[in-house]
């Protein structure tokens, strides 16, 4: 029963009841930051930014719960004014033209940004969630504690499955307080180098937040207590970067809008495609043709390339990871890493349960989903 306090959430069931009853399309939008990500939009647009707001907030729980609508920008700056954070630095993508992400296309797109191999990814900090399944039906999952064990874990499951399963209304998020302190080092090292340093310093008792390597120079911040950031910035040297050219840098590659990606457009523009490959961080150089840039102490490394669709997907795999298109290219093959037959059965088991009438979504993940 949707309480009558609740127009926007009650709009939206009625549409996607309508929808069901029907068989028709829904393409699941709110602010459009992300439209260039996955598969093509199908169906009429369900605008889920009326469902906007901050539900519940408990500073010293660390816990936050937001609606779907509700803009990243937004949410950021209440927690900033306690002094937290979402660790995982969820890309915005915000511009003149668009306003930037949402909290649902957040865990949608399952998308992080450069503290990712020190923190975790979105779906870690996912404690609960409310969705509108295919049948107009309000589900709720998980709660607002990290011991949350009862029943199937949906609310993670949602993170990265682009609205493929049902809309999502309302989400808890854990939280973490900023790091007390940062520093951001600068290093001149060919690509080689830069992957066997950042592995070796990986394992050593260092507070590595984030790295990132292109053309010939690594960028490594440090974040933690500030004795600790003080001691490993001297154990490893380097040039000291300039606390607000920091943060513009880091803020630039979180957003995929610094140097790096400009170039990218560039190429995209004249035929090239953007790829970003998931691979094991110990992984060598990948031998392919193109621009290379290095996250996350070496796993996640973005290319862009003119080279065949399967020749990337090869290297990746062969790299023990997969590739992702992510901007350019022929996408009528899909975006994400080909399916094994057993997961692709899950996959359609999931969408028949929650989407019966494959209203949601469609091939947004997956080309048969």
């Amino acid at each position: 029963m949707v309480p009558s306090k609740d127009p926007a959430l009650a709009a939206i069931i009625d549409a996607v009841r309508e929808a069901s009853a029907r068989e028709q399309a829904l393409c699941i939008r709110a602010g459009g930051s992300k439209d260039f990500y996955g598969g093509p939009l199908i169906g009429a647009p369900l605008d889920v930014r009326p469902l906007s707001g901050i539900s519940s907030y408990e500073p010293t729980e660390l816990v936050v719960t937001a609606r779907a609508g509700t803009p990243l920008l937004e949410l950021e700056a209440v927690l900033a004014e306690k002094g937290q954070c979402l660790p995982f630095e969820p890309p915005r993508f915000a511009s003149a033209e668009v306003a930037g992400g949402t909290v649902g296309g957040m865990v949608a797109a399952g998308l992080a940004g450069p503290a990712r191999a020190a923190v975790g990814s979105v779906r870690d900090y996912v404690l609960g969630a409310s969705l509108l399944n295919g049948r107009a039906e309000l589900l709720s999952f998980g709660g607002q504690v990290m011991k949350n064990v009862a029943g199937y874990d949906v609310s993670r499951l949602l993170a990265g499955s682009m609205g493929m399963l049902g809309v999502i209304c309302e989400v808890s998020l854990k939280v973490l307080p900023v790091a007390p302190a940062t520093a951001t080092l600068r290093f001149d090292f060919d690509q080689a180098t830069a992957l066997r340093r950042i592995n070796e310093w990986s394992g050593l008792p260092l507070p590595l937040q984030a790295s990132a390597w292109w053309d010939g120079i690594l960028v490594l911040r440090l974040g933690g207590a500030a004795a600790a950031v003080a001691a490993a910035q001297r154990q490893l040297g380097g040039e000291l970067i300039p606390a607000d050219l920091a943060r513009a840098f880091w803020d630039g590659l979180r957003d995929q809008r610094d140097e790096f990606f400009a170039n990218a457009a560039q190429a995209v523009a004249a035929g090239g495609t953007l790829w970003q490959l998931s691979v094991a961080s110990t992984a060598p150089r990948i031998d392919l043709p193109g621009d290379t840039l290095i996250e996350w102490g070496g796993a996640r490394r973005w290319l862009i390339s003119q080279a065949p669709a399967a020749q990337v997907r090869a290297a990746a795999l062969d790299a023990r990871g997969h590739a992702t298109l992510m901007r350019g290219g022929d996408r009528s093959q899909g975006v994400f890493a080909p399916l094994s037959a057993p997961v692709l059965r899950v996959h359609r088991a999931l969408k028949q349960a929650f989407d019966p009438a494959a209203i949601f979504n469609r091939q947004r993940l997956h080309p048969e989903l």
